[in-house]
C-alpha cells in the first residue's frame, strides 16, 4: 500500500452494524448517490473486479454499486445516441462518457455493443474510464480522493502498476458524463493489494461471536477469490507480509469456462451465463444465442462446484504459511464456494471466516482505509 496502517489506526472508530446483503438482494437496489465521509472529504472507493466494478462513497453496504467490467471505446456520435431517452432510466444500464476526444460505453451498455470483460488484461487498462464513470454516477465533482486495489502478482509488478494508476488518476479531469459537463480534481490516490480491504471491513464490524478473533492480534490470511485471480494475502498483527503474499492467475473465469464447455454455443464471458450460475438452485437456466431451449445448469453445476472447490483449497493450502490460524474468504468466489471451501479448511484445522457482504467488502474496507488516512492527516495538521 501507499501508506501502511498500524494497529493504532482508528479503523473501528465509527464501526457500524452491517446490513447483510444476500445473493438474492438486487445488487443495484436504489442506492443513494451521495458522498458521505466522517472527515467531510469526498472519497470514492473503487474495486476493479473483472466481473464487475464495485464502488462506494460511504461505508454503507446497500449503497455499493455494481457496474459490469465491460468497456467499449466508441465515436462521440455513437455514445451520444442515447440522449433521447428519458433521464429517469437507470443510469447503471446506460453509462457513457466523453473524455479527451473519445467516447466510452461502460458496463451493460458496452456489453450490448460487443465488449467483453477483458479477462487477461491488466486492471490498469480502463481503470481511469471506470473510475470516472463511477464518479459521474455518484455526482462527484471538484476535489475528491480515490482508493483502489490491484492484484499482488509480485512486489515489482504491484509497485509498477500502482505508479501507473496514480499517474493516470491524479490531477484534474474534465468529461461529459451522459451529456453533462463534469470537472474533477483527484487530489489523492491510494492503491492497496486486492483483498486487504476485506480485512479492514471485517475488523471494523462488531464481534458477534467468540469464534471471530481480533484480527489485529493474529496471523490471518485473506483469500479473495475473484474473476481473474485468487489473491492470497498474509497479515501478521495488521502488518502486511509482502514476502508471503501473492496473487495467482486462477479465478472464477476458469470456472465459467468449465461451465461454458458443458453447453453448446456458450460464451464463458457472457453476463447472462454468469448471472445464471449465481442464481439460486432451481433457477439456473441459460440459453445461448441461437439455442432453441435453455440449459439447466443444475444438471452439472454441483459436480463442477465440488471439483473446483477442491482445486481452490489445494492451491490455498499449498501457499498458506504455517503460522496462519485464521482465513478470511472474500470476493464473489469466496461467497460462491464458501460451503465447500470452509469445510475443507476445517479439515485442515484452519478457522475460516466469510467477509459479509462478500462482494462489497473490498470496496467498503478501502473506503474505511481512505477515511482513516484523511483523518490522520487532518489530526497531524491540527
Amino acid at each position: 500500500m501507499t501508506d501502511q496502517p498500524s494497529a493504532a489506526t482508528p479503523m473501528n472508530a465509527a464501526a457500524m452494524p452491517m446490513n447483510r446483503v444476500s445473493a438474492s438482494t438486487p445488487i443495484n437496489a436504489t442506492p443513494t448517490p451521495t458522498a458521505s465521509s466522517s472527515t467531510g472529504k469526498k472519497i470514492l472507493s473503487v474495486d476493479l473486479g473483472r466481473t464487475s466494478t464495485k464502488a462506494c462513497v460511504s461505508r454503507e453496504p446497500a449503497n455499493v454499486i455494481f457496474v459490469s467490467a465491460n468497456v467499449k471505446e466508441m465515436s462521440m456520435e455513437q455514445v451520444r445516441g442515447g440522449v433521447f431517452e428519458a433521464r429517469a432510466t437507470d443510469p447503471l444500464m446506460d453509462l457513457w462518457l466523453e473524455y479527451q476526444g473519445s467516447g466510452y460505453a461502460v458496463g451493460q451498455l458496452a456489453a450490448d455493443f460487443g465488449a467483453n470483460l477483458g479477462v487477461g488484461q491488466s486492471k490498469v487498462e480502463d481503470a481511469l474510464v471506470k473510475t470516472l464513470a463511477c464518479a459521474g454516477y455518484f455526482k462527484l465533482k471538484d476535489d475528491i480522493s480515490v482508493v483502489l486495489g490491484l492484484p499482488y502478482l509480485s512486489q515489482e509488478q504491484f509497485e509498477k502498476e500502482k505508479a501507473q494508476l496514480i499517474s493516470q488518476l491524479s490531477g484534474p479531469h474534465t468529461m461529459k458524463f451522459r451529456g453533462e459537463d463534469v470537472s474533477l480534481n483527484i487530489t489523492k490516490v491510494w492503491v492497496m493489494p486486492e483483498g486487504y480491504g476485506s480485512l479492514l471491513w471485517c475488523e471494523a464490524q462488531p464481534k458477534k461471536t467468540a469464534a471471530m478473533p481480533d484480527f489485529t492480534k493474529v496471523s490471518v490470511a485473506i483469500v479473495d477469490i475473484g474473476h481473474q485471480t485468487i489473491d492470497c494475502l498474509m497479515v501478521d498483527n495488521f502488518r502486511f507480509a509482502r514476502g508471503a503474499s501473492k496473487s495467482e492467475d486462477f479465478g472464477m473465469s476458469k470456472f465459467y469456462e468449465l461451465v461454458a464447455a458443458e453447453i453448446e454455443g456458450a460464451d464463458s464471458q457472457s453476463l447472462a451465463l454468469i448471472a445464471a450460475v449465481n442464481r439460486p438452485k432451481g433457477d439456473r437456466y441459460y440459453r445461448p444465442r441461437g439455442a432453441g431451449k435453455p440449459a439447466n445448469l443444475d444438471d452439472f453445476l454441483p459436480n463442477l462446484i465440488e471439483m473446483f472447490s477442491r482445486e481452490i483449497c489445494s492451491r490455498v493450502l499449498a501457499w498458506l504459511p504455517e503460522r496462519v490460524t485464521d482465513v478470511i474468504l472474500t470476493g464473489g468466489g469466496g461467497e460462491f464456494f464458501w460451503e465447500d471451501v470452509q469445510r475443507l479448511l476445517k479439515e485442515a484445522k484452519i478457522n475460516a471466516h466469510l467477509a459479509s457482504p462478500s462482494r462489497q467488502a473490498n470496496a467498503l474496507g478501502q473506503f474505511i482505509y481512505a477515511e482513516a488516512q484523511l483523518s490522520a492527516n487532518r489530526s497531524s495538521r491540527a
